[in-house]
């Protein structure tokens, strides 16, 4: 059972993180300095710096938090299902649940926004195409083990994830210059983009 102690130290990491967040969105990552979002919580700096190492670090604090959530999916699909049924229905279903798990910090509307923001920050973004390279090794040998092969001898986890994480990358970024940031928008673009994947790979697209 959490202590006093623990809820209110939850509750200013929390107010921590949401303050970042939205000075991140409303006036760019690296024109918002700590300072700034400890004065926004009336906190010192050495408050900030208990709960996170970075900006970046705060900045990544939800989107990691999506990243675990998909990975867990991924672990529970049903053992029958091919790779790229599982990596579709994993997406899929992460977009059902996720609000719940967000807004446990944060508004959804706001973690559409980090995103965005997220696109728009050349630091930001490669640190991001740098965790979903570590995300994608992490589900391959998801689907290695799931499929009964060696990751480092068959290359076709790696090869269905990459292709997998292609069509997300695409998704992301054509949603992120869109007007509709919701989670319900994403999911359907996903939904879309993913049902263009085999049509892609294997169709004549001359004759289409």
């Amino acid at each position: 059972m959490e202590t006093l102690r623990e809820r209110k130290k939850q509750r200013t990491r929390d107010a921590l993180l949401r303050s970042a967040l939205e000075l991140f969105a409303a006036q760019g990552y690296d024109r918002t300095t700590v300072d700034e979002i400890t004065e926004s919580v009336d906190v010192s700096q050495r408050t900030f710096f208990r709960y996170f190492a970075s900006k970046e670090d705060v900045a990544f604090f939800v989107p990691r938090l999506t990243e675990a959530h998909y990975v867990a999916a991924v672990r529970r699909r049903p053992p029958g299902e091919t790779p790229l049924e599982a990596l579709r229905g994993s997406v899929m279903d992460s977009w059902e649940t996720i609000e719940e798990a967000v807004e446990r910090y944060v508004p959804v509307e706001l973690l559409m926004r980090t995103y965005k923001m997220i696109e728009a920050t050349p630091i930001l973004f490669a640190a991001h195409l740098r965790r979903q390279a570590e995300t994608e090794e992490e589900i391959s040998r998801i689907i290695a083990e799931r499929e009964g092969v060696d990751p480092d001898s068959d290359p076709r986890p790696r090869l269905v994830v990459a292709v997998f994480g292609a069509v997300i990358r695409v998704t992301e970024r054509h949603w992120s210059v869109g007007d509709d940031f919701s989670a319900a928008a994403i999911r359907e673009l996903t939904a879309a983009y993913l049902d263009q994947l085999g049509p892609a790979l294997t169709g004549d697209w001359r004759r289409a």
